[in-house]
């Protein structure tokens, strides 16, 4: 059984929450600093994710600071200060602690309100605020509205993010259709949280994505794919993926795959091991089995995320007639099954098998057909260029069409990968009339 990494337990109550932030591993530099500020007269607190996630029990690696101070007087209260964002009111603090080397930046941004979003994504303008709640007002969901005083201990949840944690629920704040209308990647990272955090979309809340999924198709599909590559490393990605089908975001994100398989595709996935490419494939492989358009269909939605080269090159190569191949000869006999592996590869192969589902049975029979047995010609007991040198072979295409001669007479008889034996099976080759 997997254990879920993903969420702990939420506090039971109050006093347990502010337990729990307060024994949080708050770095030094950005207590110093949040503490600096608040002597200048200054909000200083820490908001979103982090807290939400220290108070799932959960370790947190980037901490946002936000303050009531503007931007200026955030560098008026430093020595050091890089304006990493200063028209969204972001500073950089530079934090050099005693002993050490180099400084640390500690980044700070000011409350804000948000203007009109035009491009569903940004907003058209940025303004400064001194309200805390005002700040949070904005944000995407309640369990993303949270904020700990890491100086004063001060915790503040003004829209029941903690309740919401609780009961295993995203809610968005305030009103769920002006929040995704707002910024269409809200819809996507809704669903990533339900499978990231082990909850589940408050009914409203998944009611008002469906009418926002026009938002979400303006948003760079590269913002798309790193939440959706978040999804699917979490331990069980169906429940994410169940949402994306339900509110009809899928066809907005992924290429259509026929029902019932994608039902089966979607619980699949929670049984193999967290990786994008071959999780990808496993949801995608019903549709592109059948090959054709159907096939093109798969790799034209792939290229539509804007995949690096690797992944797409993986994706494809795990939903490829390869793969199928392979299925089939899980059936046949210990040739069939060397020529199926050999056709996808040594480096795809476990991703393969995970794809097809191939129980332990039939891997074990895999094994043993492969054993010893070259699945590239680079793998023969022999090179090309030694074939050349030794004057059996004139450079050319015959040598690639050579070698993959012998590769297939291996895969009938791997204990005929040996030097001579291939040499042997040149000789005989290059005597054959042509």
């Amino acid at each position: 059984m997997r254990v879920d990494l993903n969420r702990g337990a939420p506090p039971a109550d109050l006093p347990q929450a502010h337990e729990r932030l307060r024994n949080a591993n708050v770095p030094a530099e950005i207590v110093d600093v949040a503490g600096t500020l608040q002597s200048h007269g200054h909000a200083a607190v820490l908001v979103g994710g982090a807290v939400r996630d220290v108070l799932l029990g959960l370790g947190v690696s980037d901490w946002d600071l936000a303050t009531s101070a503007t931007p200026t007087e955030v560098q008026q209260a430093f020595w050091r200060t890089v304006p990493t964002g200063i028209d969204h009111g972001t500073v950089s603090v530079l934090v050099r602690q005693a002993g050490a080397e180099a400084a640390t930046p500690v980044e700070v941004t000011t409350f804000r309100g948000e203007g009109t979003y035009e491009d569903g994504r940004r907003p058209t303008e940025v303004t400064f605020l001194r309200d805390l709640e005002d700040d949070l007002a904005r944000r995407d969901f309640t369990v993303n509205a949270l904020a700990w005083d890491p100086v004063q201990g001060v915790f503040s949840d003004p829209f029941g993010g903690l309740e919401d944690l609780r009961a295993g629920i995203v809610r968005a704040v305030g009103d769920p259709s002006r929040r995704f209308l707002e910024d269409g990647l809200r819809t996507m990272r809704a669903v990533r949280f339900c499978a990231t955090r082990t909850l589940e979309l408050e009914p409203q809340t998944q009611a008002a994505i469906g009418g926002a999924l026009h938002v979400l198709d303006k948003v760079s599909r590269e913002r798309v794919l790193v939440e959706l590559h978040k999804l699917l490393l979490a331990p069980k990605p169906s429940r994410g993926l169940r949402p994306m089908v339900a509110t009809g975001m899928w066809s907005h994100v992924l290429p259509a795959v026929p029902e019932p398989a994608l039902r089966h595709a979607i619980d699949a996935v929670d049984d193999m091991e967290p990786a994008v490419a071959p999780r990808l494939a496993r949801l995608l492989r019903p549709r592109a089995r059948q090959g054709g358009e159907d096939l093109d269909a798969v790799a034209a939605g792939i290229d539509a995320l804007k995949p690096s080269k690797s992944l797409r090159a993986d994706v494809m190569g795990l939903v490829g007639p390869e793969v199928s191949r392979l299925e089939a000869a899980l059936g046949g006999d210990a040739a069939q099954l060397r020529r199926a592996a050999a056709s996808v590869g040594r480096g795809r192969l476990q991703a393969a098998l995970a794809v097809i589902g191939a129980d332990e049975q039939a891997r074990a029979t895999l094994d043993a057909a492969l054993r010893g047995a070259p699945l590239s010609v680079g793998e023969l007991a022999i090179k090309g260029g030694a074939l050349i040198g030794a004057g059996l072979l004139e450079p050319g295409p015959a040598v690639g069409e050579t070698m993959r001669a012998l590769l297939a007479w291996v895969h009938e008889d791997p204990a005929r990968n040996d030097p001579d034996a291939l040499v042997e099976r040149v000789t005989v080759l290059a005597a054959r009339p042509q």
